[in-house]
């Protein structure tokens, strides 16, 4: 009798944590749950509660969310891309994902937004792209291959970075389903190198071929959180040639950017728009464990203004790239990724709020 009355009230718990759930099945082991709703009767995936699972326990998934193989049937879908090929300075990223993975067991289901994503689309991790760590040209090719078959789905994909490099095979894939796409690019650095040592793909050049291709709406580009010394007096000249809005870092010390993305919002309009966040554009006393990190960068709170004002935006694509765990110890640095994947998650338009 007691039995039975735990399963009621775990029952209960769990309808009521769900919002309008009429029933609740797991794997046996508490990794996967899906509930359906009586809003649309769909199921839904739906990461367990560690009222009842162990955060601890169970396969490094983004937010202990099922893993399947394919974007097929997902509206959005949590994607590693584990390189760090392309780096300049401290490698590492290519721990990124996993280590983002890892830290994601503290998140729960609901923003305090009031967005819940989880009841109003089908999520899940499709793991990682099978990268070639010795040709980064090879990588690339993999990278804009695996992100055609989940753009093709109508899937949206969520990156787990990686360095920088990976947002240029990205936008191939986005550009080749979309057409040329806003951006809103949240950096220390502009990433609009020409060549490095000779390479014209590397961390620092993604967005300079970006633009060559024709990958991106240059009127809806705009760069926020740029610093840092340069090996010219205007390290940001190109951009603004090509009609970038550059905003440094200058421009958002001491104040709220709800306003600066309010003006943002007004840029891109109702065209396709991808975001691209380096975790870089934080202040390293906030995110040490990065390859190129700058002192006096945004903060957290910044940082998530950023993605939240991201909200009514055609969003079709987001990363979150340059974690480098061996630079941070405490793993503060992943868990502050893996926060704002959850944010961008939260600003899909499909996403519904209470």
């Amino acid at each position: 009798m007691l039995h039975f009355m735990k399963i009621r009230q775990l029952s209960a718990c769990v309808a009521f944590l769900r919002g309008q759930t009429v029933g609740v099945s797991g794997n046996g082991n508490g990794n996967v749950i899906t509930a359906s709703r009586l809003m649309s009767s769909k199921t839904y995936n739906v990461p367990p509660s560690s009222e009842f699972v162990a955060r601890v326990s169970g396969i490094a998934t983004m937010t202990k969310l099922p893993y399947q193989d394919t974007a097929e049937g997902l509206d959005a879908a949590f994607i590693g891309v584990p390189i760090d090929t392309g780096t300049s300075n401290r490698p590492g990223t290519r721990f990124g994902p996993r280590q983002i993975r890892a830290e994601s067991f503290l998140l729960r289901n609901y923003s305090g937004t009031g967005a819940a994503p989880y009841e109003s689309m089908m999520v899940a991790d499709i793991g990682d792209v099978n990268v070639n760590l010795y040709d980064l040209k090879d990588a690339c090719r993999r990278i804009r291959e695996a992100y055609r078959k989940v753009v093709a789905t109508g899937c949206i994909p969520l990156t787990l970075g990686g360095d920088h490099t990976i947002a240029y095979p990205i936008l191939q894939a986005v550009a080749e389903r979309h057409g040329p796409v806003g951006l809103v690019h949240v950096d220390a650095h502009a990433d609009t190198g020409d060549m490095s040592l000779g390479e014209k793909i590397t961390h620092g050049t993604p967005f300079r071929r970006c633009v060559e291709e024709g990958l991106l709406d240059c009127k809806r580009v705009v760069q926020i959180g740029l610093r840092g010394t340069a090996y010219t007096p205007d390290a940001y000249a190109w951009s603004r040639e090509q009609g970038f809005r550059v905003v440094r870092v200058e421009e958002c010390w001491y104040k709220s950017l709800v306003p600066l993305m309010a003006e943002v919002r007004a840029q891109m309009g109702k065209g396709p728009v991808y975001l691209s966040f380096d975790i870089d554009a934080l202040d390293p006393a906030f995110a040490p464990g990065t390859g190129t990190p700058e002192i006096a960068g945004l903060t957290p709170i910044q940082g998530l203004e950023i993605v939240r004002g991201c909200r009514g935006l055609n969003l079709v694509g987001c990363d979150l790239v340059e974690v480098s765990p061996p630079y941070d110890t405490t793993g503060n640095t992943a868990l502050t990724a893996a926060n704002l994947l959850f944010e961008m998650l939260c600003v899909l338009p499909k996403t519904k709020h209470y």
